[in-house]
């Protein structure tokens, strides 16, 4: 629409209103509409897919988790041999991941080194354990010479599994600022009966002994329940300290140096060296020098290959895996059920990457 005065009309002040028809848009023809209508399916379709990677990002990349792809490292990417990374990154619930890694190697006759690179503060007693167990086995069955590169913190279930070195010398390294040690065990344990009280909570469990609700958080903890959990704490301990000394014989007979090595102490590299946790202070390139070595490998002719899980569409569309529920039912039970940890942490208090634990401190 557009106005301007017109002479001669009545009221000459008066813009006079002037209609400019607009012509209608055709009405689209059927090869349009079905396109409109693709494109919408379209839309729909991918906000489904988006919403179902963000809440089961699992569910478009298969069975991924039972899946470890191996990558090239270093050296030669046409080496006839190699030496293999193993992984152990993070807090230790379980050992699946290394077990994957273990599985993928002994099926590999082309591995002849292993690097056990561990970069975490440790985790449950059977887990760390378990770890150690199979890394050994694969060693001894294999006749695998083992080098440990030490992370950012290689501390308590993380410095157990380092023990699967062995014997030879000169076989556990530590970058310049890692954190070690924290050798001991603690049985987390939380009480609330206080607070219960205070708001007239009443614990009525029926149990079938006295002790089936040890370690509950709801009511204080009797002496004999103190004892029974005490004694699980000194034996998981005693099997930890020989542990260390399967993989570090030189200690054997050094009663006053084991001692200040075993308080549960965290240590940096210089410390850790100086007490005989550590042999030398290096980066994962020179565990890798060291493993060839062991292996009488040549550098020309060695790969270096690691194991990761194959990318999903859901790392593609969001960057980073969702960690499953399960982890946060762990979590609350974990804090209501008696578990014996090797942790540098407190299980509790940041999610799944807690370090030594709770009140009492039994070590």
């Amino acid at each position: 629409m557009s106005t301007y005065p017109e002479s001669g009309s009545p009221n000459p002040d008066k813009p006079r209103e002037i209609f400019i028809p607009v012509p209608m848009a055709p009405k689209p023809g059927p090869i349009a509409r079905l396109f409109t209508l693709l494109q919408w399916i379209g839309v729909i379709f991918f906000t489904i897919v988006f919403l179902g990677v963000i809440f089961n990002p699992g569910s478009l990349g298969g069975d991924s988790e039972n899946k470890l792809e191996e990558r090239y490292h270093s050296l030669n990417k046409e080496g006839s041999f190699k030496v293999a990374i193993i992984e152990v990154d993070g807090t230790i619930m379980d050992g699946d991941v290394v077990k994957k890694q273990l599985d993928k190697i002994r099926a590999d006759p082309k591995v002849k080194a292993l690097v056990l690179r561990v970069n975490s503060p440790g985790g449950t007693v059977t887990a760390s354990d378990y770890i150690y167990h199979h890394v050994r086995k694969l060693v001894d069955e294999q006749k695998l010479p083992l080098v440990v590169s030490m992370g950012g913190l290689a501390a308590s279930g993380g410095y157990y599994v380092s023990m699967a070195c062995g014997t030879n010398e000169n076989v556990i390294y530590a970058e310049p600022t890692t954190w070690t040690g924290s050798i001991g065990v603690i049985i987390p344990h939380y009480n609330v009966a206080g607070l219960m009280e205070k708001w007239q909570i009443e614990e009525d469990s029926i149990k079938s002994g006295p002790l089936k609700q040890i370690g509950s958080p709801t009511k204080r903890m009797t002496a004999e329940e103190r004892a029974v959990l005490e004694t699980l704490v000194k034996e998981s301990f005693a099997r930890f300290k020989e542990i260390v000394l399967s993989g570090r014989p030189k200690l054997k007979g050094k009663d006053d140096q084991i001692a200040k090595a075993t308080t549960g102490q965290i240590f940096t590299t210089k410390q850790a060296i100086d007490l005989g946790l550590v042999d030398k202070e290096g980066f994962i390139e020179d565990a890798i020098d060291r493993a060839i070595q062991l292996a009488s490998l040549d550098k020309a002719t060695t790969k270096v290959v690691r194991y990761n899980r194959p990318k999903t569409l859901a790392d593609a569309l969001i960057g980073a895996k969702t960690p499953p529920r399960s982890v946060e039912l762990q979590m609350l039970l974990d804090l209501t059920t008696p578990r014996a940890y090797y942790l540098f942490a407190w299980p509790g208090t940041s999610g799944v990457d807690a370090t030594e634990a709770g009140a009492p401190l039994l070590k």
